[in-house]
């Protein structure tokens, strides 16, 4: 379990931080007669007429679609062996730039435009620049974590087009991987004051048949700022596999297992998920619904660690059962807090 343990202060440890400062209200804002900002009034408009993305915006994690058909034979062995490490070459895990990955299209960060370019501030210390100056995409841009991005106004929609990323970066935290090849195309419109959308395509013909991608929802996060939120210690002195966990020796018979058979439901965090359990060659499978990943559905086995208590790539689950030896929930254990659902059937 020490990796396991390891695994969950490192997430916990960059998970974005609260905010602060909650006593200065931002000035030139629409609000209500008590004072609170109102989300739903028009966008704000800069000097040229364009909607004005500056602000501190946040947002849930968006989960892309991930079809493994459509990944080439080498990503997905590539995928098979990162999961197997429990992801602990993911750069944000050796404190290395996430660059594209889904996961940094959210979270905290701070917009700030310009009519020559807008600037993405992370809470991670990392940022971007985008070139709003008329100039082309570069064809042979220097490889480089964050990539060199260029964009255009279409109506009120922003296109922002990026290339130049090496081949460090993953897609997302499942280990999705790129080449050099990848270019990156974003679409950002503000429909109103408090929210904005964000439509992300990857297209690599080198490691993907066709393009793939999500959408990222943010909301702006007003009268606040986000606080720094430092990767401090890497993934280095990790050790271990899932194949080893598999060979540790907890054996539970499979009549027990079959008792933990269900659908278990309830929140995380704020987030309504789905826990289908089932029983395959002796071996329990969880399909996490909300946590996306093939098919909308992120599958973990479930190797067990006692009678009771399983891993599943790094997380960890404890079956609560009745005194007849029925599971009556399952609590997903996160150093966070433990998250609880009820079994449903």
């Amino acid at each position: 379990m020490r990796l396991l343990l390891a695994a969950l202060v490192l997430i916990a440890g960059t998970m974005p931080a609260a905010a602060q400062w909650l006593d200065r209200p931002w000035p030139g804002i629409p609000r209500t007669a008590d004072g609170k900002p109102i989300l739903t009034a028009p966008a704000p408009r800069g000097s040229d007429g364009r909607p004005d993305l500056t602000g501190v915006w946040n947002g849930a994690t968006p989960e892309p679609r991930l079809d493994a058909a459509n990944a080439q034979p080498w990503v997905t062995d590539l995928v098979r062996r990162r999961q197997q490490d429990y992801q602990k070459g993911r750069p944000s895990y050796q404190c290395l730039p996430s660059g594209p990955e889904a996961d940094r299209f959210a979270g905290w960060k701070r917009i700030l435009q310009t009519p020559s370019a807008i600037a993405i501030l992370n809470d991670d210390l990392t940022y971007r620049v985008i070139f709003m100056d008329g100039r082309e995409l570069e064809a042979n841009a220097a490889p480089s974590w964050m990539g060199y991005s260029v964009g255009r106004w279409d109506g009120d929609t922003l296109i922002v087009d990026s290339f130049g990323f090496n081949d460090k970066t993953w897609l997302s935290r499942y280990g999705q991987a790129h080449t050099e090849a990848l270019r990156v195309r974003e679409r950002y419109r503000r429909p109103d004051f408090g929210h904005l959308q964000v439509e992300v395509t990857f297209t690599d013909p080198t490691a993907y048949a066709k393009p793939w991608g999500f959408t990222a929802d943010m909301a702006l996060a007003a009268d606040t700022e986000m606080l720094e939120s430092v990767c401090e210690q890497t993934s280095d002195r990790w050790d271990g596999s899932v194949s080893d966990a598999a060979n540790a020796g907890v054996t539970v018979a499979s009549d027990m297992l079959a008792r933990y058979v269900g659908v278990y439901r309830g929140l995380y965090l704020t987030n309504k998920r789905t826990i289908e359990v089932s029983l395959s060659g002796g071996q329990l499978i969880a399909k996490i619904i909300g946590a996306a990943g093939v098919d909308g559905g992120e599958t973990r086995p479930l190797i067990p660690r006692s009678q009771t208590v399983f891993e599943g790539l790094g997380i960890g689950y404890r079956f609560i059962v009745d005194d007849k030896g029925e599971a009556t929930d399952l609590v997903e254990i996160h150093i966070s807090g433990d998250s609880r659902f009820s079994r449903q059937r």
